[in-house]
């Protein structure tokens, strides 16, 4: 079951929309303490910063997408990972680290090429979206 008070591992996206590159990144952040929590950005249509304008997914989408994404490996929300809804952080400032780190993940070319931009475009051509 999930811990609120137990040491999580924060990811922060838009997942517009989850694919197997977030799905790589989750599978790392979950052995670093048992549980992720998953933020999910308030963006549907409206601009999640530079260069971020196309957020065709809502919230609910998201939220399914990323279940049945991590459920295909076996994970199950409310056990190793929660899914919680933010406003659209374009900016994460702190004054000093208070028993936090971060981190970038940094993975091979096959991940690191997997785009949700062109995701969603193919998704366009097939009519899809």
């Amino acid at each position: 079951m999930f811990d609120w008070k137990k040491p999580t591992v924060q990811m922060l996206g838009r997942w517009q929309p989850w694919h197997d590159g977030h799905q790589a990144l989750f599978k790392r952040c979950v052995v670093k303490t048992g549980q992720v929590i998953i933020q999910v950005r308030d963006v549907q249509g409206t601009s999640g910063g530079v260069g971020q304008d196309d957020n065709p997914f809502d919230w609910n989408t998201v939220c399914s997408n990323i279940e049945n994404g991590l459920f295909k490996d076996g994970f199950k929300r409310g056990i190793e990972y929660e899914i919680m809804l933010v406003p659209n952080i374009v900016n994460i400032t702190y004054g000093r680290g208070v028993g936090y780190t971060f981190k970038e993940e940094i993975f091979d070319q096959t991940v690191s090429e997997i785009s949700a931009t062109k995701i969603r475009k193919k998704l366009r051509e097939e009519g899809k979206l």
